[in-house]
């Protein structure tokens, strides 16, 4: 039988305000366990939760970049459970009316575009962290986390197999970075993924029991968790037995999900409003305040890139990745307008594989858009070729200057007179009868030969479309 892996994301965006979304206590990462933890955070009696209004606008800002309806009024619940690192024994979450209803999200596949319809999108606390390693058959409670604003992001079921949850996050990881509500930082855990997963016969449109696999904070772990998991439930089932519904979490270093607990219903956290926190309500007028502050969003900047510079859509999904690429990319078009697919090609290929190399990101590059465009400007005006050009950019990645100063000081400059050229080319020729008496005699690969000959013989400066040309007018004699 063939079978449909069918999944739902739940995202956990850690929405990048400098306090935490009821107290005054700072989010910033890194600080010693329980530094950062006030008395609201840790519950202590006679406290009260106070909202942070720049956590609502980032979650209004998400909601109108989606599409999705903004309620106008929306509800704060308690969610009850009770875990060492939920100081309150409840989260504070929001459930019946969510600050974000629905809305939709366009995926870039290399098939064409899919839509992903959204649930919801409602704001919520985080909980502590439990630290089992350091503590020899014990485990450390660091609460720096709990109360640290979060924007739970939910899906429909609407992805299918492994690829199209890992595309969507992406997408997802790439639109919170360009509303600049969300560092996007998935080693630090301000962007992490539960993916409910389950299978069912090809062909049919019930969904079958899912799994929920929570905590997945990198989207090759992302993938890797569904496919072991739609296998183990893809087994189960072909053995004859049936799927429980549970949480499981992926041990990285097995490749493996393992149960952790059986799955909990709504009816299980008895939720109930939050008596401490009155309802929110959003003006209209400061819902415009925030629709008219939205930047360019990354779809409509992929169909403009497209239609402007005349490049391809998958090329455009590339650039507008994120809003630091796509600004090193329109920078370097600016200042070679005529060039787009080569800048494209350039800001792709070497640009992106040196800071890949590197680990680094498109801001911190040793190459300037500037200095780019000054590289690729030699290509175009033949001063160099475009191998020749990578060796320069090397030069340039280390730190030896701008492409100028590296190919007057490397002699690179490329041959482009015409009269050396043929005089080069009359040579070679002369010097191998036996292969021209085969080209011509039909064997058209050696016009390579030739060609490799001269460039060995110029060391690779001779340019290429008149070594090209030349050979051609020449051979056919």
């Amino acid at each position: 039988m063939k079978w449909e892996i069918v999944v739902g994301l739940e995202v956990h965006a850690q929405l990048s305000t400098r306090s935490k979304i009821f107290s005054g206590a700072a989010t910033a990462f890194g600080a010693a366990p329980n530094a950062q933890a006030c008395a609201v955070d840790i519950a202590l009696p006679g406290v009260l939760p106070v909202l942070n209004r720049g956590a609502v606008e980032k979650a209004v800002r998400f909601g109108l970049a989606v599409g999705a309806s903004i309620n106008r009024r929306s509800v704060f619940a308690r969610k009850n459970y009770f875990y060492p690192d939920l100081p309150k024994g409840y989260q504070i979450s929001q459930y019946e009316l969510p600050v974000v209803a629905g809305g939709e999200v366009r995926v870039p596949l290399k098939e064409g575009e899919k839509t992903v319809r959204l649930v919801r999108a409602h704001l919520e606390e985080d909980a502590g962290k439990s630290l089992h390693e350091d503590f020899h058959g014990l485990s450390g409670i660091d609460l720096n986390r709990a109360g640290t604003p979060l924007l739970e992001i939910v899906s429909e079921p609407d992805l299918r197999g492994s690829q199209e949850p890992v595309a969507y996050a992406k997408t997802l990881h790439s639109l919170v970075r360009y509303l600049d509500i969300c560092d996007g930082n998935m080693q630090e855990g301000s962007f992490r993924c539960d993916a409910n997963v389950s299978v069912r016969p090809q062909g049919s449109d019930r969904l079958g029991t899912r799994c929920e696999i929570k905590n997945l904070n990198s989207f090759r772990f992302l993938e890797k968790a569904i496919e072991y998991e739609a296998a183990r439930q893809i087994a189960i089932i072909e053995d004859g037995g049936t799927i429980r519904q549970e949480t499981r979490l992926f041990d990285a270093d097995r490749g493996e999900t393992r149960s952790m607990r059986s799955k909990e219903e709504a009816h299980d956290y008895r939720y109930f409003p939050d008596p401490d926190l009155l309802p929110l309500e959003i003006s209209e007028a400061w819902l415009e305040e925030v629709r008219r502050s939205l930047p360019e969003l990354p779809e409509a900047k992929r169909a403009r890139f497209v239609s402007a510079y005349g490049i391809s859509p998958y090329d455009a999904a590339v650039l507008t990745s994120t809003r630091e690429l796509a600004a090193y990319f329109e920078e370097t078009v600016a200042v070679l307008p005529a060039e787009p697919k080569l800048c494209a090609n350039w800001v792709m290929g070497e640009v992106s594989g040196h800071l890949n190399r590197d680990g680094l990101e498109i801001d911190q590059s040793p190459v300037s858009s500037v200095a780019l465009a000054g590289l690729l400007r030699r290509i175009g005006d033949g001063t160099i070729s475009g191998k020749i050009a990578k060796d320069v950019f090397e030069a340039m990645w280390t730190g030896a200057g701008d492409a100028d100063a590296i190919i007057d000081a490397q002699g690179l400059r490329q041959i482009s007179d015409s009269g050396e050229l043929e005089r080069i080319v009359d040579g070679i020729i002369a010097a191998n009868p036996g292969q021209l008496a085969d080209y011509r005699a039909g064997r058209d690969k050696l016009f390579a030969f030739f060609v490799g000959q001269v460039m060995k013989q110029t060391q690779g400066k001779a340019n290429p479309a008149q070594v090209n040309d030349i050979l051609r007018r020449k051979l056919a004699r």
